[in-house]
């Protein structure tokens, strides 16, 4: 497995913690003068015997210097390039797994070639949550910003999106595991390989400043079940030792979970090396 860190961007740290008092999330994400976090989008890069999983796609870079200044979007790695280092192409990709469609999970998902947007991994079958895809076309007021057409409509057209609908393995030992939580469809990754576990949380937790469950995003359509979801997955993580991945965690992204004297969920990261490729971690 692999992290890819497409992109370090930026996001209103009250949006980002909800209800959380800055007086409480500042002590562990600073703002910037204006206001924003910091965030990356990592990707996860899962080898398995039979396919090669890309989870996530980060935001592509399809922005104008207006929308780069107001999410400060700085890109760290083109995707491509990163591939290349891994001895890959995009073209060796067989399954792209976009946890729902905001654009800083779909926007590398298609890129110009020749004046026309096409999927940036010719040879991947994309999946996403049929009722995610259904909510992006009819979305209201409050989520319509979130979504950007020009990131999912040519995947349709290419014929290489399938649309899932509830919890799906993908490819033997890769699931899609619907929560909820974020948006109504939203999915996070779960895979396993020789007696051990992990699990990509995506935006129900993005951060491991997001580790307590009430701690979550203002974002969220459905906050509670995002809080009930969260106690139940982390749970599982930290009873049965698995490896968890956060999508936007600006530091190191991986690491392990645990319960403190007090009982409170504690993220325990992995060594910083480990993230150097081909990290051998299941």
């Amino acid at each position: 497995m692999s992290i890819i860190r497409e992109c370090r961007f930026g996001l209103d740290g009250g949006a980002m913690f909800g209800v959380v008092p800055k007086t409480l999330w500042q002590r562990v994400s600073p703002p910037d003068q204006d206001n924003r976090v910091h965030l990356n989008c990592n990707l996860l890069l899962i080898e398995t015997p039979r396919a090669r999983v890309l989870v996530e796609t980060g935001m592509g870079d399809r922005w104008s210097t207006r929308e780069r200044e107001r999410y400060a979007v700085e890109t760290l790695v083109d995707t491509g390039e990163m591939l290349a280092e891994l001895g890959l192409k995009n073209s060796d990709i067989d399954a792209v797994i976009i946890s729902h469609l905001h654009f800083d999970h779909a926007g590398g998902a298609t890129r110009l070639v020749d004046g026309k947007l096409v999927p940036s991994f010719p040879n991947a079958k994309y999946y996403a949550q049929k009722g995610e895809w259904e909510f992006a076309h009819n979305c209201n007021a409050r989520a319509v910003a979130s979504y950007r057409m020009d990131d999912i409509e040519p995947l349709f057209e290419h014929g290489v999106l399938e649309l899932i609908d509830g919890d799906t393995e993908i490819v033997p030992g890769v699931f899609a595991r619907v929560t909820g939580g974020h948006t109504s469809h939203h999915q996070i990754v779960c895979f396993e390989s020789a007696g051990e576990k992990g699990v990509f949380f995506a935006d129900i937790m993005p951060t491991r400043s997001h580790v307590q469950p009430p701690w979550v995003m203002g974002y969220d359509h459905f906050p509670l079940t995002s809080c009930d979801v969260k106690s139940e997955w982390l749970s599982k993580a930290a009873d049965e030792n698995w490896l968890v991945v956060f999508d936007h965690e600006p530091g190191v992204p991986w690491g392990r979970v645990s319960r403190n004297e007090k009982g409170r969920f504690e993220f325990n990261p992995l060594a910083e090396e480990t993230l150097k490729h081909r990290a051998a971690i299941i």
